[in-house]
């Protein structure tokens, strides 16, 4: 009769575990999930959720989208809708660009995509009037993000409180959901890191500084300065504010397919950008927008 001792069971215990171990196939490490222009995120703390690819209605003002009537504007809605982009981008200033976004969404659900639209400054007096106009041309209850459309100035936060108390009235009686501004301009924008009422940001964005802000108001064919614009980007999304990227192919600039890649290959890619919106004349574009933000946000 054979007697076992600790010292035998503890080493034949270790050797067993100790095979395992080699006998083992090794684990692949979890890939990180791919990021997509179709993919809904959150901005800041608006808690506002859009898809990272929005179609833009202002390109040139709007006439390059107004050109195309309201049957075939309709048809490009239509695409990218279906193509999973869900975030639609104007403007009261962009012609009659309100009218023909409401009637391309007309009948599809609402809670399934986000507007977004923006009151032109300077403008005195109490917005609420306009709001409600945008509503009835765009044909919707809510809009969920209102901007103040074209800061120029550094002292907007001073000329513009009438419509910064508007803006909240409007979001305190959820006629709009989360409110902001679209910057053009160095001067205002070194105002916004630290400004406590905004809660998202329309900026002016590309690799090369193409139709982006410069410190002087009148030059728009002087090239922006991307390192200042970047790092203002950086402080405020720190701070909790969402960043949405414009002016991304230069307002159709950017002809050649290498521009729009550097383009989209250095906003995708800061880490400071939600969400940038393109303006749109055709499916082939959007085709072509949504296969390059995929494949640079994952190489």
């Amino acid at each position: 009769m054979s007697h076992s001792t600790r010292r035998d069971f503890l080493a034949a215990t270790l050797g067993a575990a100790t095979l395992s171990r080699l006998n083992a196939v090794p684990q692949a490490a979890a890939k990180p999930a791919k990021r997509l222009a179709s993919d809904w995120v959150t901005l800041g703390k608006s808690n506002v959720k859009v898809t990272r690819l929005a179609l833009g209605t202002g390109t040139f003002g709007g006439r390059i989208q107004r050109d195309l009537g309201q049957e075939g504007f309709t048809r490009l809605v239509r695409h990218a809708y279906d193509r999973g982009i869900r975030f639609f981008e104007t403007a009261d200033t962009y012609g009659s660009m309100h009218q023909m976004l409401g009637v391309a969404l007309k009948g599809l659900p609402r809670e399934s995509y986000t507007l977004m639209t923006k009151h032109h400054t300077p403008s005195p007096g109490d917005p609420t009037a306009a709001i409600d106009r945008f509503r009835r041309e765009l044909q919707t209850e809510y809009i969920d993000i209102l901007l103040m459309h074209c800061l120029r100035i550094p002292t907007w936060e001073q000329d513009f409180r009438e419509m910064q108390d508007g803006f909240s009235e409007a979001k305190h009686k959820k006629v709009i959901l989360s409110h902001g501004a679209s910057v053009h301009g160095l001067q205002p924008l070194r105002t916004i890191p630290g400004n406590q009422w905004l809660e998202l940001m329309l900026m002016r964005m590309n690799h090369n500084g193409t139709r982006m802000d410069t410190p002087e108001q009148g030059e728009p064919n002087k090239p922006g300065d991307v390192g200042e614009v970047v790092s203002h980007a950086k402080k405020i999304h720190a701070q909790g504010m969402g960043v949405i990227g414009m002016k991304l192919c230069g307002e159709g600039r950017f002809t050649q397919a290498e521009d729009r890649e550097a383009a989209m290959k250095h906003v995708m890619n800061l880490g400071c950008v939600d969400a940038v919106t393109i303006g749109f004349k055709s499916a082939a574009e959007i085709d072509e927008a949504i296969d390059r933000m995929n494949r640079v946000m994952n190489a």
